[in-house]
């Protein structure tokens, strides 16, 4: 690992420790004083002298080549500085530092400091074995061991062995250290341990400005925003000057919380007092006002940046996103100088939360062809459009890039891959995902069920439902839409009122007006009308159109006019300019014969001006996804569609298909 990319590290997990990175550096090059009785001739003193001046990786490996030809090879204070130059230089190579350390038969501390450094940003895994072997060894750590062993436990999450190291750090005298502190800070942290790292920070006797940004960054990481700035208020109080990191972090907290009247309280600060600000701080007061919706000042800060980075033009293409105006952002997109896979992923997901899915997978191929990468979150984006789109192929390709690079899915990736496979038809591929998954939550659970009720498996999702409850995954709301869905649509009226009516009682699920409009789809669809009636006026809530247009569907399907009459009523005040609507009344006057008053809902969608919506169907072959609509002639071979077509009836008329006339009538989908 080199420097540079240590330090893009350092920024990203604790911009807080720089001070304590500069000091260790100092360290590192001053600790071991030279005197001319360490060396053993005048070749090694020169060659140990150059070692110091070495530059890059190449000229190491020529001045180790040297000191293997004159045997200094157990020159322990020589060899220290080889290993510490491969650690931790800007141009270093921390596996060849690696390479020399496990050829010593005895490192000492200095060595084992430099490796944990280079390994606590790259590997914290091995940096933590390290630390274990240097103890077991019998080497005693010192103050810049446990910074950088308590960083390493942050990075992976590891409390318990953070709390470990600090307990060894109190037995051997540096516990206190302000240093070491901060680092436990960071710790806590990082395991979402706010209350211990408050503990810590008020235990600290002098605290320095890296403690105070340490603990308000860990208020923001948490989204306690009241803390983070009662905490900046003392830190003023106080007199001591806040810095960039501390803007980033009170930034970050009022992004989170939408608090725009916080963002520019922060915004003012740093105006009034003069503070000069970076691209972080620059981007950060970005970031806020777009997730707190304010495109004027959004522009106004983007105008006025000179030095714009990707992540500048990426808010700028959030922040349009957000109020669904894809023209602007596809603007910024086009106009970035250089784009970047969060770029990519930022305009992917504008597109579906729009609606534009087939717009979405067109910008996912672009991305792929320009040999942009995609990651989990890009994957997390294209998924749902093919899901929506049907567009099976494209799912399949994104599965198999999966399998093919040995990504290790997250659970969410399996639950999208689930919900893909599931709503393009294939349900078995959707059951064999779920059961080979190593992990499962609640939401996998509910993916698979409301899987298995869109394909009418009212039984088998019954019985996935009770091997969850074996499983002790504890259902919740969208679990019970699911069971009552699957219920609904295998006709399971029993099994679905005895969910419906402990589902609050036995599993603390409080029934939503979604679990009713499902229980009144179940009764409505068997024919139990009056009991369907019954259960919403014991409703706790008011009907909404979901309800009603579920009861008076069932209505159609059992012919009930006279309640349908009433339903309608009800419907036409919650949504009196809806097509739908007034198109699914007409078919059940016409499916009753009752054509004076089909005429009649015509002549009040003309006299409303509302008009039927254009409904799209989709057809995918060869892995080619084509869309058309009614009467559609912009394909470009839909002369010969409809050639075929006309050959088709044709021949449906030669035996004697009939078709009902009410059913003819019918023109669109309900």
């Amino acid at each position: 690992m080199n420097m540079l990319n240590y330090l893009r590290f350092s920024i990203t997990f604790s911009r807080r420790q720089y001070t304590f990175f500069s000091l260790c550096s100092r360290h590192f090059i001053h600790s071991h004083a030279v005197s001319s009785n360490q060396f053993k001739s005048p070749a090694h003193q020169n060659l140990h002298f150059h070692l110091q001046k070495c530059s890059t990786i190449g000229e190491l490996k020529l001045f180790h080549a040297q000191i293997i030809l004159h045997g200094l090879t157990q020159q322990i204070f020589t060899l220290s500085k080889l290993v510490s130059f491969c650690a931790v230089a800007a141009k270093g190579h921390l596996q060849y530092a690696q390479l020399i350390f496990d050829q010593i038969r005895e490192p000492n501390r200095y060595m084992y400091n430099s490796l944990i450094r280079g390994y606590s940003s790259s590997d914290p895994t091995k940096a933590i074995l390290l630390y274990r072997r240097m103890i077991s060894s019998g080497i005693c750590p010192n103050e810049f061991t446990f910074p950088f062993v308590l960083k390493a436990c942050a990075s992976i999450l590891a409390h318990l062995e953070g709390v470990s190291v600090h307990v060894q750090a109190l037995k051997l005298g540096f516990g206190s250290q302000v240093c070491v502190q901060n680092s436990l800070i960071n710790v806590h942290n990082g395991c979402g341990s706010v209350q211990c790292a408050r503990k810590v920070f008020d235990d600290i006797t002098d605290k320095t400005l890296v403690s105070w940004n340490s603990m308000i960054g860990g208020y923001s990481k948490m989204g306690l925003s009241k803390e983070a700035f009662l905490l900046f208020r003392e830190m003023r109080e106080l007199g001591v000057e806040p810095d960039g990191f501390t803007f980033v972090s009170l930034l970050s907290v009022s992004s989170q919380s939408c608090d725009v009247g916080l963002g520019r309280f922060v915004h003012l600060y740093v105006e009034i007092n003069g503070v000069k600000t970076d691209i972080f701080v620059r981007n950060a007061l970005l970031d806020m006002y777009a997730k707190c919706g304010d495109l004027r000042a959004v522009q106004i800060i983007f105008d006025r940046m000179i030095d714009k980075n990707v992540i500048s033009w990426t808010s700028m293409i959030g922040a349009y996103a957000k109020h669904g105006l894809i023209g602007s952002a596809k603007t910024f997109f086009d106009q970035m100088p250089l784009k970047n896979v969060v770029s990519w992923n930022s305009m992917i997901q504008c597109h579906v939360q729009e609606g534009c899915f087939s717009e979405a997978l067109d910008l996912f191929r672009k991305m792929c062809n320009l040999r942009v990468v995609p990651d989990e979150t890009t994957l997390l984006s294209v998924l749902p459009a093919c899901s929506q789109l049907g567009d099976f192929f494209m799912g399949k390709r994104i599965h198999d890039y999966i399998c093919c690079n040995s990504m290790l899915p997250s659970v969410t990736l399996y639950n999208a891959l689930i919900d893909m496979y599931a709503k393009c038809g294939s349900l078995e591929t959707a059951m064999g995902i779920f059961h080979e998954m190593p992990d499962k939550n609640v939401v996998s659970w509910n993916v698979m069920i409301g899987a298995l009720a869109l394909h009418g498996c009212g039984f088998k999702a019954v019985e996935l439902f009770e091997q969850m409850e074996g499983v002790r995954i504890w259902p919740d709301e969208i679990t019970f839409i699911g069971l009552l869905s699957a219920c609904c649509h295998s006709g399971l009226v029993d099994i679905g009122a005895y969910y419906f009516n402990i589902m609050t009682p036995i599993y603390g699920v409080p029934c939503e007006i979604e679990h009713y409009a499902c229980m009144i789809d179940l009764l409505g669809r068997v024919g139990l009308l009056g009991e369907a009636v019954k259960l919403i006026g014991q409703m706790p809530m008011r009907p909404d159109i979901v309800v009603w247009g579920a009861l008076l569907g069932a209505c159609r399907i059992h012919g009930n006019i006279e309640t349908g009459k009433q339903i309608i009523k009800q419907l036409l005040e919650l949504e009196p300019y809806s097509g739908g609507l007034y198109v699914l009344i007409s078919n059940i006057y016409c499916e009753a014969q009752r054509w004076k008053d089909v005429k009649k809902i015509r002549k009040l969608m003309d006299n409303h001006g509302v008009k039927k919506g254009s409904a799209i169907s989709s057809i995918e072959i060869g892995g080619c996804l084509h869309e058309f609509m009614v009467d559609d002639q912009t394909h470009e071979t839909s002369s010969y569609i409809c050639i075929m077509l006309n050959q088709l009836t044709d021949h449906l008329k030669s035996v004697v298909y009939s078709c009902n006339l009410s059913i003819s009538f019918l023109d669109v989908e309900e």
